[in-house]
């Protein structure tokens, strides 16, 4: 008795941490995500509030403005692009890390432009103007690169498979179209047997064989040849000569030839 409660005692105590567990892991998701979505509110609103700096605002303030906004533009697609094709293609782990570094440089320039647009000395900023503009064009371009290279790899990555694809739906293509040769065969063999008999006797004759010819009283050769397709046969025209008449053999019931009389 004593061995069963204690072993409900355990559950009981197993299910409650296990509930507790559950609940902080709940809250903790539900925490991260109402901070994503503030960050991506706040994000918003300061893409939106630089737009209209930049559109709206002469000068200092307008070109740092531009500077920001074309700064975390940059940064913000070559993070996607990098983070979207590292999960295909784990080969960009590599130029995710260089990115990360890239981004510690652009996350500086950020922080100092946005110091700057309070900054009341507005000479001495315009000042600092081209060695901001340049820093900033040096690490977007390298963003830019790093994005458009991932772009290229994907697309050839598709070409490639793509035209793996394109290869294999031909053979199956060809395969599914396999009556067509069936089709051929036959036809091949009747193409054959059209030629009639006198190919097969040409095809004797060729091979050292003299087979009979048909009888010249027989007219149903030329037709049955015609029937199939072939060429009619032409008979060949056989010499007139005269028989020999020393070589003629007598026979009793046979009767002597009459001579000729001459006037």
């Amino acid at each position: 008795m004593e061995a069963a409660i204690t072993i409900l005692a355990l559950l009981l105590v197993a299910f409650v941490a296990l509930g507790v567990y559950a609940t902080v892991k709940a809250v903790g998701a539900a925490k991260r995500g109402v901070d994503r979505t503030i960050t991506q509110a706040r994000r918003t609103v300061e893409d939106t509030t630089l737009r209209a700096k930049s559109f709206g605002q002469t000068g200092v303030a307008g070109e740092l403005a531009q500077l920001r906004l074309a700064l975390r533009t940059s940064m913000r697609a070559t993070q996607d692009a990098l983070h979207a094709g590292v999960a295909e293609d784990s080969s960009l782990a590599e130029s995710v890390g260089l990115f990360r570094r890239l981004s510690a440089h652009g996350l500086e320039l950020d922080e100092e432009l946005k110091r700057l647009e309070r900054e009341p000395d507005r000479a001495t900023v315009a000042g600092l103007l081209p060695q901001l503009r340049e820093r900033t064009e040096r690490i977007t371009h390298s963003a830019d690169s790093l994005r458009w290279a991932a772009r290229d790899r994907a697309r050839q990555f598709a070409e490639d498979d793509l035209d793996a694809l394109n290869a294999q739906i031909d053979i199956e293509a060809g395969a599914l179209r396999h009556w067509t040769v069936e089709e051929q065969r036959p036809g091949q063999a009747q193409g054959a047997a059209s030629q009639g008999p006198g190919a097969g006797a040409t095809r004797g004759r060729d091979a050292g064989v003299d087979w009979p010819e048909p009888a010249a009283g027989s007219g149903n050769s030329s037709t049955a040849d015609e029937s199939w397709g072939g060429p009619a046969r032409e008979e060949a025209p056989q010499a007139i000569t005269a028989p020999d008449p020393h070589l003629r053999t007598k026979y009793p019931w046979q009767k002597s030839a009459r001579p000729e009389t001459t006037n």
